[in-house]
């Protein structure tokens, strides 16, 4: 028996229609490795700039009702890659949006097209020693469950750094910064690439 059941079926269903997007200035997608604070700060984020927040990874668990860690345990890594590029082409074509995307989202071209052509990317970037130190008890990265998780996420940024850089309007170091600290800062350096669309609160 499948153990997630029926519900792995057919996720891509829902991205067969979808509204048409505003101008990109309209969404802001946070990129990074696992561990960078996507969804945290994201949320810090979305309040600061009054847009809905979504997170892309919970979003795919939401509609397959199986986790992250279960769907690379049934269908591999490539067939998490095929449910997350169909979840990311309906999700980057929403309006008023903060997303935060998985880590290995950017190994596509076609999601990397979509993320610069429908929204100002961020990538928030983190040393390596820190993101050993942020997932140091985190069992639920399959690509993680290794002998030596510190070597793998080494070998796992050395090959996906340049994609992060090349897909990203903006780079943002996160380190050891309060959530809402790295938010703020984004907020000021996207006033230039999005002028009229970042009103927020500064209490």
């Amino acid at each position: 028996m499948n153990p997630a059941g029926d519900a792995l079926h057919g996720a891509g269903d829902a991205a067969r229609s979808a509204p048409s997007p505003e101008p990109k200035t309209s969404n802001v997608f946070l990129i990074g490795p696992m561990g960078a604070g996507k969804s945290t700060i994201g949320r810090c984020l979305a309040e600061l700039l009054h847009k809905e927040f979504l997170d892309s990874d919970h979003e795919i668990e939401a509609r397959t009702g199986a986790s992250v860690s279960l769907i690379f345990e049934i269908e591999g890594e490539a067939g998490f890659r095929r449910r997350e590029a169909s979840v990311l082409d309906e999700l980057t074509q929403r309006r008023n949006l903060v997303l935060a995307t998985g880590g290995g989202a950017v190994l596509a071209a076609d999601n990397r097209a979509r993320l610069r052509a429908r929204g100002l990317v961020v990538y928030l970037h983190a040393p390596l020693d820190m993101l050993v130190k942020r997932m140091r008890h985190d069992r639920h990265r399959p690509l993680l469950q290794t002998a030596d998780p510190r070597r793998t996420l080494g070998e796992i940024l050395k090959a996906r750094e340049p994609l992060y850089r090349e897909t990203a309007d903006v780079v943002v170091e996160t380190s050891s910064r309060a959530p809402m600290s790295v938010a703020r800062e984004i907020v000021k350096q996207l006033q230039d690439l999005m002028p009229d669309d970042t009103s927020h609160d500064d209490a």
